[in-house]
């Protein structure tokens, strides 16, 4: 088939590599000038199968889940009230174990791609999730109930066994213990993105940078119109990967999609003495900020804004992820100079779910709505939807991910 991909993000590539490999001619449409520019260019890198939570009784416990940002549109307000049903539904418990069940699936895939393409990107084994209190452990605890119902493997250390662990944690930072998680790694999402862009290039997968879809008509297969063109482009079909501008593009044709643009930030550092620096990588629980190496970098990222001004960086969020890099790696980076501040949207239906599948008009399909988790589920959720417009089953169950849910 004739199939084009709207979106060159992680989660755009993955998705037309595997298209290319079961032999369809793919043309991918990107608005922006290069490829994994928005959500996946600077996130934590994180690839982890199970990632525990904290156990909150409601969102104003501190740190808030989601901080709201001013200005605030209905829309993001319907959405965090749709969001805060869902995350104390039925449904919540079942989409966090198919979710890890996804993230192992796609963590295998990368790997596989990873070895049959012989791709070199920055990444490293390991993740600890440092527990400040013995109050935090215990917040922990439901979560990791959680990964043992699931076969996760963990282990639970105390502080000096973590201190072991990653050596250059600062001695002057306090902690209970931590969670090492034994299958998580890190790993630079944007390396891999534009690596599997040109290997997927050599298989015959066409890019089309500076072109924005605004339109999309289904009438004996799909037919795209791009801005500042009058021609109208056919395809036999089309899978929108586009983050946040896929809602857009779709309530045109009737399908209403509460996707929010949950703001994440990041700042990255050249590293200034590598063995002040971590080895892999280590989440404040308590403050949701995840400190990874990269190379010969540090990355510093978390949080999650709903509002605000999309290209306004908030001080107090880049200055929580300062504090955190002082509390647990004091002098691992160059911060005089040369520093990386980013804040990215992270795309996110109130369930946290993504949604993957057909759409219900005919020749278009949908990858969308991993928020948060794009990197980690990106290379399993492309081989889903590939197998799924193949007419094969997929290997893992998709039960409750597709466009009938929001029926519910």
């Amino acid at each position: 088939m004739k199939i084009a991909v709207i979106g060159a993000g992680i989660i755009g590539i993955t998705t037309a590599y595997e298209l290319s490999c079961d032999g369809h001619e793919v043309t991918v449409l990107e608005r922006c000038g290069a490829a994994a520019e928005e959500a996946s260019f600077a996130n934590a890198g994180i690839v982890a199968p199970g990632m525990p939570t904290r156990d909150r009784s409601h969102f104003f416990s501190r740190p808030a889940p989601i901080r709201l940002g001013w200005p605030i549109a209905p829309h993001e307000l319907a959405w965090f009230w749709n969001w805060h049903r869902a995350r104390r539904s039925d449904r919540a418990q079942v989409n966090r174990a198919q979710m890890q069940t996804l993230a192992s699936y796609s963590q295998e895939r990368l790997h596989q791609i990873t070895a049959d393409l012989k791709l070199d990107y920055e990444r490293s084994d390991g993740l600890l999730l440092l527990l400040r209190t013995e109050q935090d452990s215990k917040m922990m605890q439901a979560g990791l109930q959680r990964l043992r119902e699931t076969g996760r493997e963990f282990k639970e250390l105390s502080a000096l066994e973590a201190r072991k662990s990653e050596p250059a944690l600062s001695p002057d930072t306090p902690f209970f213990g931590a969670i090492a998680l034994v299958n998580a790694e890190v790993a630079n999402c944007r390396q891999f993105a534009l690596l599997l862009k040109n290997e997927s290039q050599r298989r015959g997968v066409e890019f089309a940078f500076n072109t924005e879809v605004t339109h999309i008509e289904s009438a004996s297969g799909v037919t795209l119109t791009v801005a500042g063109d009058s021609n109208a482009y056919p395809f036999d079909a089309a899978v929108i990967c586009a983050g946040a501008n896929s809602a857009r593009l779709l309530v045109r044709l009737g399908i209403k999609l509460a996707l929010a643009a949950l703001h994440g930030y990041s700042i990255s550092a050249p590293i200034r003495e590598p063995l002040n620096a971590p080895r892999s990588a280590v989440v404040d629980q308590r403050h949701q900020v995840a400190i990874s190496r990269l190379g010969n970098r540090v990355r510093v990222s978390g949080l999650a804004e709903l509002g605000g001004v999309p290209g306004h960086k908030r001080a107090d969020a880049l200055q929580t992820l300062y504090q955190a890099l002082h509390d647990w790696f004091p002098g691992a980076a160059k911060l005089s100079g040369g520093v990386q501040e980013w804040k990215g949207a992270r795309p996110t239906l109130p369930d946290g779910a993504p949604m993957l599948g057909a759409s219900g008009i005919p020749g278009l399909w949908l990858n969308l709505g991993q928020g948060a988790s794009g990197w980690a589920m990106s290379c399993g959720c492309a081989r889903a939807l590939a197998d799924l417009m193949a007419g094969k089953a997929p290997e893992f169950d998709l039960n409750g991910l597709g466009i009938e849910r929001l029926g519910r």
